[in-house]
């Protein structure tokens, strides 16, 4: 199962980790000064991201 955690870091901020059903961290977020900014960030992405787009920006190798 998906999920995201919640923490505190060592400065105190509040970020939040994506986990895969293996355990593995897929992303991390941004540090937020209060915890409800990091709930709604869960949020939003959780509401906005079923349709996103994926733009690949590399290079092609020659």
């Amino acid at each position: 199962m998906y999920r995201f955690e919640v923490y505190k870091d060592k400065t105190g901020e509040f970020r939040f980790r994506f986990k895969a059903s293996n355990g593995e961290t897929m992303f991390l977020s941004e540090g937020y000064k209060a915890k409800a900014s990091a709930m709604s960030a869960i949020e939003s992405i959780k509401k906005n991201s079923s349709g996103a787009d994926v733009v690949d920006q590399t290079k092609a190798d020659a």
